[in-house]
């Protein structure tokens, strides 16, 4: 059973950078597709980024394209997502998820990857 592990959330201000980190127990980064998805009080769970198993193709959401960037770290089996230029509609707790057989459409899906993290929050205020 693959156990995901998050952490790097907290306070921030608008403008400011979080690095956020994901590591897997009972797994290797590089055999799952590793995403992040975020919920905020009230809101959907939505995607933010996502990193493929294969090839290491990374994927983003409109609302953090340019501004977060995932990576994996294979020598510390640790996915990343760096966060920057931050803004207030950025606060959420922030979920990391890993599937084994998440198909190219479906990395947007939360309902496509089979285990998850119990969440990390994200606060950026002022």
């Amino acid at each position: 059973q693959v156990q995901l592990m998050e952490s790097g959330g907290g306070l921030v201000r608008p403008g400011g950078s979080l690095r956020l980190s994901c590591t897997p127990s009972g797994g290797s980064v590089r055999d799952y597709t590793v995403g992040w998805f975020r919920q905020a009080p009230g809101k959907e769970r939505e995607f933010v980024a996502t990193i493929r198993r294969n090839g290491g193709h990374t994927y983003y959401s409109d609302s953090v394209k340019g501004r977060f960037t995932i990576s994996r770290d294979n020598a510390k089996n640790t996915v990343h997502l760096q966060m920057d230029t931050l803004i207030i509609e950025d606060t959420a707790v922030y979920y990391c998820a890993a599937g084994a057989g998440v198909i190219l459409s479906d990395v947007r899906r939360p309902g496509r990857y089979n285990y998850w993290g119990q969440g990390t929050q994200v606060t950026v205020a002022s």
